[in-house]
């Protein structure tokens, strides 16, 4: 009878503790890990989109809102995503004569968006006038290591915060 090829239960199982041991010990790093880029990821894509409404504004050369969107009117509630419109009737609502520019996806539940307003307007010459603001972006939790944030100037001019600390609260 030829010698059998393989492994044997006990090196298996040894195997097996050991690599969960391993993995457990693992784990924690990859979800900081994955804040961090999660931050870094969305701040962008608001920054971008903040970005695409003031330019959309001054060559429309009309006024264009920034807002997440809850049944065609602006919310609070920043995690249902972004939404650019060119915004010539009323104020903060989607009407008959609005357009919409973008729509992002929504942002992850489990993070913290906050603005002190409920909207940016951009007016046809790019000013953010009565809309400027810090728009903070918080992974996971209100204090995360990780949040970033955007600030919107009266001029409209969009940039990242150099703050190390960033709270949503």
């Amino acid at each position: 009878m030829p010698p059998y090829k393989g492994f044997t239960l006990v090196e298996l199982m040894t195997t097996l503790v050991i690599s969960t041991t391993l993995i457990s010990v693992a784990i924690p790093n990859f979800n900081s890990l994955y804040d961090h880029y999660r931050a870094d990821s969305y701040i962008r894509v608001i920054q971008q989109t903040l970005h695409l409404a003031r330019n959309s504004a001054i060559n429309y050369g009309t006024r264009v809102t920034v807002c997440p969107m809850i049944e065609k009117q602006c919310s609070n509630d920043w995690r249902v995503g972004i939404t650019v419109f060119v915004d010539s009737g009323v104020s903060n609502i989607i009407d008959n004569t609005d357009e919409v520019l973008i729509k992002t996806n929504a942002f992850p539940r489990d993070d913290f968006i906050t603005y002190n307003r409920s909207a940016v307007r951009f007016q046809a010459d790019g000013l953010a006038s009565g809309t400027n603001g810090t728009l903070k972006y918080c992974p996971s939790n209100i204090k995360s290591e990780y949040s970033k944030a955007v600030i919107i100037n009266q001029s409209g001019r969009v940039r990242f915060s150099k703050e190390k600390v960033i709270e949503c609260n």
